[in-house]
């Protein structure tokens, strides 16, 4: 059996992964629209800023954001000033280190959709006076809807994954910041081998379905689409 603290690494893990991917499908989807709308000369640099989480040691990302959320860095003096304090160690420090990390797992499938649809619909939109707002909801959200659920399942996922990130801004804190890679790290470092098995075994067969799904999803979809 699961043990009080491997449940609540486990409800922390799924409000955390929730809290993110609804945050990063908000702010993602414009940043994928722009991407693949845009023939501005920044779209090349912008889209690598999105994609460096892709490449970068999760250590590394994690240590210049605990600078900047810290009470020296800009993040962290704006949230002083707010009067929310400093961002490391806390559940919301997470959340902003997770959407970071998550980014290019939610706006890449978001922007190869929208780009799929191409300009002749909404071209066609646009004759029938269909304003900027009619034409996202009427034509691109439909139309693109496999890219926003592929983004949603791997945002939710990877957040699930995630431990370097996790590691650097939530630390250890039960019950605040120790999702379910920590827990397992910690069982580990106890020699605890037998829990650690229990939740490992939780988390591949958790991500085998959420891949199952996601692969399933994708082919019913190619050949929707052929039909």
């Amino acid at each position: 059996m699961l043990s009080a603290s491997d449940l609540e690494a486990i409800w922390l893990t799924i409000r955390v992964a929730t809290t993110v991917t609804i945050i990063l499908l908000l702010i993602g989807t414009p940043i994928a629209w722009w991407l693949a709308r845009t023939h501005s000369r920044l779209k090349g640099p912008i889209s690598a800023i999105v994609a460096l989480p892709l490449v970068l040691p999760p250590t590394v990302l994690g240590f210049y954001l605990l600078i900047a959320m810290g009470p020296n860095g800009f993040i962290g003096q704006l949230t002083q000033e707010l009067g929310i304090g400093t961002l490391p160690f806390t559940f919301w420090g997470l959340i902003v280190a997770s959407v970071f990390y998550s980014l290019p797992f939610v706006v890449q499938p978001i922007q190869n959709a929208i780009e799929a649809i191409g300009e002749r619909p909404l071209e066609v939109a646009a004759t029938l006076r269909a304003n900027s707002w009619d034409r996202f909801f009427t034509i691109v959200l439909p139309l693109a809807k496999p890219g926003f659920i592929t983004a949603a399942i791997l945002g939710f996922t990877h957040t699930v994954g995630e431990f370097g990130v996790v590691l650097m801004i939530g630390g250890n804190i039960p019950g605040q910041t120790r999702v379910v890679s920590v827990q397992i790290y910690d069982h580990v470092e106890a020699l605890e081998y037998d829990q650690a098995h229990k939740l490992a075994a939780i988390m591949i067969i958790f991500s085998f379905l959420v891949l199952l799904s996601l692969y399933s999803f994708q082919r019913k979809n190619t050949l929707w689409g052929a039909k």
